[in-house]
Parts: C-alpha cells; sequence; structure tokens
C-alpha cells in the first residue's frame, strides 16, 4: 500500500512525524492532566493530537513492512520491526488517556467539570488521569526512542567512515 515518495519510502518520511507526534502528545498529556490551565488552552486539540499520532503508527508500520520487504534481511532490521510493532498498544493508551483528560473536564456529570465545585470523587480522578497520563507518556516515548534508535543502527551501522571525505571543490 505505501511505497516511495518523491523517490524516499514513505516510512523514512513518516518516521520523522511520529518521532516528532508522539512525544509532542506525550507531553501534552501530562501537562494538560496536571495543570488546568494548560488544559483549557489547548482544549480540543489534546485528543486530536493524540488521534493524529496514533493513525500515523500503524500507517508508519505499514510502509516500514513495506520497506522491509526491500532491504537485505539483518538482525538490526528483524529487531527494528518487533519493537516498532510495540508502539501501537502505547500510543492507543495515550489517545485514550488524552481523550480521558479533556473529557473529564469537559462532561458536565464529571467531579473534574469546569465551574463545578469539588465533587465528590473529583481529587482521586485527578490523580489517577495524572498517574495514567505518566505511565503512558514515559511508555510511548521510551518505546519511540527504542524503535528510532533500532532503526538508526539497522540503516547506518558499518555504512560510513568516522573519517572525513574530501569532495571536489567543496570547503567542507
Amino acid at each position: 500500500m505505501f511505497g516511495a515518495v518523491v523517490g524516499l519510502p514513505a516510512h523514512v518520511l513518516l518516521v520523522h512525524a511520529v518521532v516528532v507526534l508522539v512525544p509532542l502528545t506525550a507531553v501534552a498529556a501530562v501537562g494538560c492532566a496536571v495543570f488546568p490551565p494548560l488544559r483549557r488552552r489547548f482544549g480540543v486539540l489534546l485528543p486530536l493530537l493524540a488521534a493524529v499520532s496514533l493513525v500515523l503508527v500503524p500507517v508508519t508500520t505499514q510502509a516500514g513492512e513495506w520497506l522491509e520487504g526491500r532491504v537485505p534481511a539483518s538482525v538490526e532490521v528483524q529487531v527494528h520491526t518487533r519493537l516498532g510493532d510495540g508502539l501501537l498498544p502505547w500510543v492507543a493508551g495515550l489517545f485514550m488517556v488524552s481523550a480521558g483528560v479533556w473529557f473529564a473536564y469537559r462532561l458536565p456529570a464529571s467531579p473534574l467539570a469546569d465551574g463545578q465545585a469539588r465533587r465528590r470523587g473529583g481529587p482521586a480522578l485527578r490523580i489517577v488521569l495524572i498517574v495514567l497520563a505518566v505511565v503512558m507518556a514515559v511508555g510511548s516515548v521510551a518505546q519511540t526512542y527504542r524503535i528510532g534508535e533500532s532503526g538508526a543502527r539497522a540503516a547506518w551501522q558499518g555504512r560510513f567512515t568516522s573519517n572525513a571525505t574530501v569532495h571536489a571543490g567543496g570547503d567542507d
């Protein structure tokens, strides 16, 4: 389904969106769970950002599977592929927490609803949302890092030299 875009494998391009948006969503989710003024400023942007991140993960994985069939098999590629398959559950959890943070403050029946006096259960719900946001944020960012590091190893290990090459006519 996903091939090349402008001569580059789509996976190479999509990875950059995931590497930026997943950590950004993680920071936003924790920030909005901890700081209500930030949550008000973000509004519906928090669950939308999380939804975009969630959609990009399987799209990027699919593009990676296309690319996997077009590069030499190696242990590094296998490790990267295995790790890549583990990101979706973390980002799905991050989406659910982000949506939960947004809904908990938006729904009139919620003990955290804006304009409501401290309702019974409000502080406990807030603590649960904060803990879940931190867990999902740390897990999704850590998994994104592990996948990216393994992908860099698969793409670059043994393919460059530490000595600079002088190019004709260049002032590198």
